[in-house]
C-alpha cells in the first residue's frame, strides 16, 4: 500500500530539517512505498528554499508552491490532488503532530475502514487555547456533525475512495475535517497528546480561527438559519401578547401618559435582533455566490514532481 503524506508549509523554515529527520527516523523506514508532497502555501521566509534543498537531497518528494496563503485546508486539497497513493494523510509542519502516529493509522486502516482520526486526548498548549478548541468541537458535535469528537482532529488518514470524494467536491470556504466525517461511513480513531510547539510562531491567528468556526457551522449545520426562525417566532408571539395586553389597558383607561424610555429600549433590542439575522442570511449568501462565481480554490506557481 502506497502512502502519500501531506504536509502544508507556512513559514516553517526551522522545521522542515527536524521534520524530515523525525520521519526518516521514525516513520519512512518502516512504509514500503510512500511520497512526501510538501505545499507550500504561500511563505514569504524561506520555507521553499529549505524545500528545494530536501527536495534535491531526498527521493520520493513533491513539492507544490502555491501563488499565495490559501490557508491549511487548500494546501492539503492540493496535495490531495496530485497524490498518487492508496491512502493519503495529513500532517503538519511544525512537528506538534508526532509522525509515529501514522502507523498506529495504518495499522487501523483494514478493508472496510475508509478512515482513520488522531483524535487529541490532551493538548500542550495555553488555556485559551484550549478553551477554543474544545468549545469549538463541542458545539460541531452537538449542531452540526455528531461523529465529531469531543476532543477534536486534524491528523487524519484516508483511503483512495474518501481521497476521491473529496477531490468532486470543490467546495469553498468548508471544512476538511468536516468533508471526511461527512463522506466516511466506517470511523476507526487512535488517540494522543498534541505537543507544544518547540519552534517558530504559529500563524494560525484569532481571525482564521473565526472564519474557520464560521465556515463550519454553515457548511454543515442548519442551526443558525434554525435558531432565527425560531428567534422570530418567538418575538412574534411575545409581540402578539404584549399588543393584545396594551390594547385592553388603553381600552380600560389604565395607561397614562406613555413614556418613551421603554419603546427605546423595544426598538434597539429589536433591531438588533433583526441586525444579526441579517448578518447571518449574509454569511450563507456570501458563501452561495463563492460556490457560484466557479473560481479556482488556488493558483499554483511551480511544481517539482518526484526525481524518477
Amino acid at each position: 500500500m502506497k502512502l502519500s503524506i501531506i504536509v502544508p508549509v507556512y513559514y516553517n523554515e526551522m522545521n522542515l530539517d527536524d521534520l524530515y529527520e523525525n520521519l526518516s527516523a521514525n516513520l519512512l523506514p518502516k512504509l514500503n512505498e510512500y511520497e512526501i508532497i510538501f505545499v507550500d502555501d504561500g511563505s514569504k521566509d524561506d520555507s521553499y528554499k529549505k524545500l528545494e534543498e530536501l527536495y534535491n537531497k531526498y527521493p520520493n518528494i513533491k513539492i507544490i508552491k502555491l501563488v499565495k496563503n490559501y490557508g491549511s485546508f487548500v494546501a492539503i486539497l492540493a496535495g490531495l490532488k496530485v497524490c498518487t497513493g492508496d491512502c493519503a494523510c495529513y500532517l503538519s509542519a511544525d512537528l506538534q503532530d508526532p509522525p509515529e502516529i501514522i502507523l498506529q493509522m495504518m495499522d487501523k486502516l483494514k478493508e472496510d475502514t475508509t478512515t482513520v482520526i488522531a483524535v487529541r486526548q490532551d493538548r500542550e498548549e495555553s488555556f485559551g487555547q484550549k478553551l477554543f478548541s474544545n468549545t469549538y468541537y463541542k458545539l460541531m458535535n452537538k449542531f452540526a456533525l455528531s461523529n465529531m469528537p469531543k476532543g477534536g482532529f486534524d491528523v487524519f488518514l484516508i483511503n483512495r475512495k474518501i481521497i476521491d470524494e473529496i477531490i468532486k467536491m470543490e467546495e469553498k470556504n468548508t471544512s476538511l475535517t468536516g468533508q471526511i466525517l461527512w463522506c466516511s461511513n466506517n470511523i476507526e480513531k487512535i488517540y494522543y497528546t498534541r505537543k507544544k510547539r518547540e519552534k517558530g510562531k504559529s500563524r494560525w491567528t484569532l481571525s482564521k480561527k473565526i472564519k474557520y468556526f464560521i465556515d463550519s457551522f454553515v457548511a454543515f449545520s442548519y442551526f443558525p438559519v434554525r435558531f432565527m426562525t425560531t428567534l422570530g417566532l418567538v418575538f412574534s408571539i411575545i409581540s402578539f401578547i404584549v399588543g393584545i395586553a396594551f390594547i385592553y389597558l388603553k381600552i380600560a383607561n389604565l395607561i397614562s401618559v406613555p413614556g418613551w424610555t421603554s419603546l427605546a429600549i423595544l426598538i434597539l433590542f429589536t433591531s438588533g435582533i433583526q441586525m444579526c439575522m441579517i448578518g447571518i442570511i449574509g454569511e450563507y449568501l456570501w458563501r452561495a455566490y463563492d460556490e457560484v462565481r466557479k473560481r479556482p480554490l488556488y493558483l499554483i506557481e511551480k511544481t517539482l514532481d518526484e526525481k524518477k
